[in-house]
Parts: C-alpha cells; sequence; structure tokens
C-alpha cells in the first residue's frame, strides 16, 4: 500500500506538535541538568519496555523482567518476557549509539537482526553477532614457541593473532557471492512468506525520504503512522515506535541517550484512536501521546528528585566505607531491587543485602515473604 503525504492536516497538527515539542525539549533539559538524570534514562528503558508490550496487547509485570534482565529470575521466562527484554536491550543499543545510526543502512540491518546484511552492506561494528570471535583461543603458537617473550607479552600476542585470523575468514566468507541469498530462510510455521518486510521497509524509508522537510517531531508522528499502516515487520511492531523516538533524537528535540517514552504516552491513548481508520486522528493521537509522555517524564523526574533527597538524609553521620550510597544509586536506576540484585552489585551476602535495604527504608513492592523486591514507586 502507498502512504500518501500529499494531503497530510497540516492546519490540524500545528498546536499539537507545538504543544509536544515543547513538553519533550522542557523534559529534555530538566534531565541533561538533573542529578538522578542517568537513573531516570535507564529507568526509562524498563518502563517503556513494559509499555510497549501494552500498547501492543500483551503483559508482563515489571518485576519479572528488571529481574529477567538482571538474571534473577523467580520463574521461567514467557515469550511475552523475552520480547520485552528485546525491547529494553534494542531501547539501550540505540540509546548508546549516534543519534543517526538507527536509522542508517547498517543500522536497521542490526536491529532487524539481520547481522548478515550489516556486514554485506558496510561492516557495522555489531555486524558479527555477539559471541562469534573468542578472545584467547588456541591457534598461534608456533611464533610463540621460536621466540618466548620473557615479560609475557606472547600469550596476548597469539591470541590477537587467532582472533584477527577468524576475523578476516568471517571477512571473506560474507564477500563470497550468493551471501545474501544464502541468508537463513524463515520458518513458513512462523512467518508469513508472501510478506516481503525488504519491500514494505523500503516504501517506509521512501516515506521518510519525502518527509525530510518536515519539522522533526511532525517526521516522527508520520513514520509513527506509516510504520503502522505499511506493516512493515511481522513480528515486531514495537520497533516502529523505537526509531520514531530515534527520529526526534536526530532532529534534536531529545539529545545525549534521552530517547522518548513513546509507549508511556500511548497507553493513555483509546486503542480506537490510536488504530482509527481516519488518519488525522491517528496522527492527533500521536502527537497527544508525545505531549502526555513528556508530562508523565517530568512529573517522574521530580518524584525521583525527592526520593533522592529523602534517601541522601539518611547518609548524614554514615561512615566513609557505607555502601548505602552505592545501594541508592541502584535504586535511583532499577524500579524494582531484589536482594540478589542488591548483593551482586554491591558485594555483599544476601543477608547483608536485606539488612541495608531495611536501613535505607526502601518499600516493599510484592507483598510475599519470598523474593521480595524493592523500590521508591
Amino acid at each position: 500500500m502507498s502512504y500518501d503525504l500529499a494531503k497530510l492536516p497540516i492546519q490540524s497538527l500545528l498546536r499539537s506538535i507545538s504543544e509536544a515539542g515543547v513538553a519533550l525539549a522542557r523534559l529534555d533539559e530538566r534531565i541533561g541538568r538533573s542529578p538522578v538524570g542517568e537513573g531516570f534514562l535507564e529507568r526509562a528503558h524498563f518502563l517503556e519496555a513494559h509499555a510497549s508490550l501494552w500498547v501492543d496487547g500483551e503483559l508482563v509485570h515489571l518485576e519479572d523482567l528488571v529481574l529477567h534482565d538482571a538474571l534473577r529470575d523467580i520463574r521461567a521466562p514467557t515469550h511475552e518476557l523475552t520480547i520485552a527484554r528485546d525491547i529494553l536491550k534494542t531501547r539501550r543499543r540505540i540509546a548508546a549509539h549516534p543519534p543517526a545510526w538507527a536509522l542508517s543502512a547498517q543500522g536497521l540491518a542490526s536491529l532487524r537482526g539481520r547481522a548478515w546484511l550489516a556486514a554485506s552492506s558496510g561492516g557495522d561494528e555489531e555486524g558479527v553477532p555477539d559471541g562469534n570471535v573468542e578472545v584467547g583461543g588456541t591457534g598461534a603458537g608456533v611464533g610463540e614457541a621460536e621466540h618466548p617473550d620473557a615479560d609475557g607479552l606472547s600469550d596476548a600476542f597469539a591470541a590477537i593473532d587467532a582472533v584477527l585470523a577468524r576475523s578476516e575468514a568471517a571477512i571473506e566468507e560474507v564477500k563470497k557471492p550468493g551471501r545474501v541469498k544464502d541468508a537463513p530462510q524463515k520458518d513458513p510455521f512462523v512467518y508469513d512468506l508472501d510478506w516481503d518486510e525488504d519491500e514494505r521497509l523500503a516504501e517506509w524509508q521512501a516515506v521518510l525520504a519525502r518527509a525530510r522537510d518536515l519539522p522533526p517531531v511532525l517526521q516522527a508522528i508520520v513514520a509513527l503512522d506509516a510504520w503502522n499502516e505499511i506493516a512493515v515487520l511481522q513480528h515486531a511492531p514495537w520497533l516502529g515506535r523505537l526509531l520514531a523516538a530515534s527520529i526526534l533524537r536526530e532532529g534534536g528535540v531529545t539529545t545525549g541517550g534521552h530517547l522518548a517514552a513513546i509507549n508511556l504516552g500511548l497507553k493513555a491513548i483509546p486503542v480506537d484512536r490510536r488504530r482509527h481508520r481516519d488518519r488525522e486522528t491517528r496522527l492527533l493521537a500521536i502527537a497527544r501521546a508525545l505531549t502526555i509522555s513528556a508530562e508523565t517524564g517530568l512529573k517522574e523526574h521530580d518524584r525521583l528528585v525527592l526520593a533522592r533527597q529523602m534517601m541522601m538524609r539518611k547518609l548524614e553521620g554514615r561512615r566513609t566505607s557505607s555502601r548505602l550510597p552505592e545501594l541508592v544509586e541502584l535504586v535511583m536506576s532499577r524500579p524494582l531491587i531484589s536482594a540478589g540484585m542488591v548483593a551482586k552489585t554491591l558485594e555483599v551476602t544476601p543477608q547483608g543485602a536485606r539488612r541495608i535495604v531495611q536501613e535505607l527504608g526502601l518499600r516493599e513492592m510484592t507483598g510475599r515473604g519470598r523474593f521480595r523486591a524493592w523500590g521508591v514507586l
């Protein structure tokens, strides 16, 4: 299907996109100058991943997502929880890269899981899947035997030689003719083989190209609506919302690692407005969601600042070796924490973790006797 930009309801959108841009810029400025800025952004990743599943009609518990990310699961991960973790990791990757990376050819290929395509199209630094190259492998020992190194650097150089050899082999494999055609085939029981994702993605990118002269907020709104209407990816509709947030970042509306929490705003919009047949209604709904997400972020930020001030008061008079300051920073960076997370981060025993949590006076969030979690929510 073709997404037409010729008849955009610009006049009716002007006020909404202006309000959204102002609200997002205000939140971004406050985060950049805040003592809880980094913790706010990390918490936002969790909250946004959780909200993204909600927008798509699925449900995961925020507590399960936090524990799953920390490898402290208390039950077997569900399919929905695995998707939420993928969203969480994807947000972190986009935030860690330059603003233009996510929408580049290499970025899109990597985010779609097409590592082979990313490598063949330009050599993205993440083109090779994690774990394919093992540092310190056995392979180069001849030079080491002939020229023993008294200072112990021979092993290091041998490991580097092994890595270079594997890298060269991987590059040669990628350069072979027919590599793209030999890409992994999709399971017909999981995917609709008539659903041409590459063609749909090219159509969506054409919409982006035509919208380049629009203001960044309107670009993001149009990009998200077009992604939903074209239905680019069968099993990852959430990626379009992350790419829309990346457009805002690339356009300078948000800065640094701040990705707008679009899903938190979309949760507050009735589904019949978000999926309305009339495009103007949908565009206004997305614009309103951006404003709501920024306003929600401002309230959350102010609440975290107040909570941090109250906890810091309890640190007065403590010994310099106290672990409570580290616990405060951990609490600020996660919606919930468990005894296992505290023990691992602060390098204390589980009993010691529960003791210092009680000293800080955190609120118990689960209401259970075992596998408890605390937070400032």
